[in-house]
């Protein structure tokens, strides 16, 4: 949507009347716009600006001119030469909005609140800034000027789109399905349009829903591997698994190198205790790919669940050696980001900090679980300054269950399993869903010959391997919705 598709119909009923000596020029200004004679209109406006130099109409004219031309430097300052002669001139300030809009400008937004203080009820101005708002992630905003924008919104895909988005961030999945399922209406052979409309029907918890949208896909054999994934979902969630394993085995044959897929199917395995059919499936995709920790990390947790535990730790090892850092708690891993993924570095920054600040119990845990990271070995200088700084870190902070996952790591390595086992069970009263520490606690028993606890334990983990899978699935098609609806053609809201 373009400046003249805009500003044409806002000058047949903003521009007041001209005086006798204008009315010439400007109908035939006005003319040419409209026979989308530009140049013809560019020369005429110069003509009777210079007789007329202070008139803010001739300017905006002029500037609607000039950006049909794609000038919109120069059709810029005409908008603005005309609101500095009439700052509420609305088809200038419309004018002036969508060049900056166009150009992604922060301007635009003042520009266009200032349309809708004098014409509140302006759907393309309030289409416009719903979008604005929607890329600053104002979704509250941004939802409030898409409801405004009414009808215009059907002929406007990604505007749609990033309506739909919005409305999914604050967890309004009803109506974001509403939004999506107009947007698949007016384009029905869009597959990504189908996806979108897919993934906000399962957050609704419509999976049967999600799977009729999908099913054209399907049946057509159009379907890519994400389309197959979101359906394998969508059947799980409908309690039907053997096409949500079907489905996923599709997925995997259509895009055999995407360690998710594996991953999905392992939590699937998971999920209905088919714990060998996920090991062979992962072991599959850990053929084509290696050097993906996840895959093994994985694998690993089913092993766990056979009582295989010695292949279990063999993973669990080999993928720490892929990526020291997967195994880091989330703000270790945010400091190494920091740190342009550089563990010594991150180290180095936090032993800066510790000679300031030697009591801090904070740091001394990041010193602690860098060194572990690191691969300190026991009766080694680094391996007493990890555990004297992660014992230090406890003591200071008991409440810190990072810290003692990291101090129970420490006495594993050192043979002191019951120790291990205590600061295990301490963790897990801070954070009951803490996935290392119960694997941890695990190994321990099993080093203890303690093995009473281990099928409560094993369920335990289970479950918590469910429920973080279930929190990706989620993550997933809030990605799926966030990446494939934004707006891609700044000509339009």
């Amino acid at each position: 949507m373009r400046v003249c598709g805009i500003l044409l119909v806002l000058v047949t009923y903003l521009l007041a009347p001209f005086s006798p000596g204008q009315t010439q020029s400007t109908d035939a200004i006005t003319a040419a716009l409209r026979a989308r004679e530009f140049d013809r209109a560019v020369e005429l406006g110069r003509s009777a600006l210079q007789k007329f130099p202070g008139d803010s109409r001739l300017w905006t004219l002029q500037g609607i001119a000039l950006a049909n031309l794609h000038h919109d430097k120069e059709a810029l300052a005409a908008f603005q030469k005309a609101l500095k002669l009439s700052p509420d001139a609305v088809a200038a300030l419309a004018g002036a909005a969508q060049i900056q809009y166009e150009a992604n400008s922060p301007e635009a937004m003042p520009l266009l609140k200032h349309v809708l203080k004098l014409h509140p009820a302006e759907p393309t101005a309030h289409a416009m800034l719903a979008v604005l708002e929607f890329r600053q992630h104002n979704c509250t905003e941004a939802v409030s000027h898409f409801e405004a924008a009414g009808p215009l919104l059907d002929s406007q895909p990604d505007a749609q789109n990033a309506y739909g988005t919005c409305l999914v961030r604050l967890r309004r999945f009803d109506v974001a399905t509403k939004v999506f399922e107009r947007a698949l209406a007016a384009n029905p052979d869009n597959p990504h349009q189908r996806l979108l409309m897919a993934a906000s029907q399962l957050m609704a918890h419509e999976p049967q829903e999600a799977i009729a949208t999908l099913q054209p896909l399907i049946a057509s054999g159009r379907a890519d591997a994400r389309s197959m994934e979101l359906a394998s979902s969508a059947y799980e969630d409908a309690g039907d698994t053997p096409n949500a394993v079907s489905a996923l085995r599709q997925a995997i044959l259509l895009d055999p190198h995407n360690p998710n897929l594996y991953i999905d199917f392992a939590n699937l395995s998971m999920n209905h205790q088919s714990f060998q059919v996920g090991i062979n499936v992962v072991t599959d995709g850990i053929g084509l790919q290696p050097k993906t920790p996840s895959l093994y990390l994985a694998r690993g947790v089913l092993y766990v669940q056979l009582a295989d535990y010695e292949k279990a730790e063999a993973d669990f090892e080999t993928a720490h050696q892929l990526d020291p850092g997967q195994s880091l708690s989330s703000a270790a891993q945010g400091l190494v980001a920091a740190q342009q993924n550089d563990l010594d570095r991150a180290l180095g920054a936090v032993q800066s900090k510790l000679a300031r600040k030697p009591d801090d119990a904070y740091l001394l845990y990041l010193q602690a679980d860098f060194l572990a990271q690191k691969g300190a070995e026991p009766n080694t200088p680094e391996f007493q300054t990890a555990m004297q700084s992660a014992k230090k870190a406890v003591a200071l902070q008991p409440a810190m269950g990072d810290a003692r996952v990291v101090l129970a790591k420490m006495y594993m390595q050192s043979g002191k399993y019951q120790d291990a086992a205590a600061e295990c069970r301490k963790a897990l009263e801070i954070n009951p869903k803490d996935q290392t520490a119960v694997y941890r606690l695990i190994q321990a028993l099993r080093k203890t010959g303690d093995q009473k606890e281990l099928p409560d334990l094993l369920k335990r983990l289970a479950e918590l391997r469910k429920l973080a899978a279930k929190e990706e699935g989620e993550r997933n098609r809030y990605r799926l919705v966030e990446g494939d609806s934004q707006p891609a053609d700044t000509n339009q809201p």
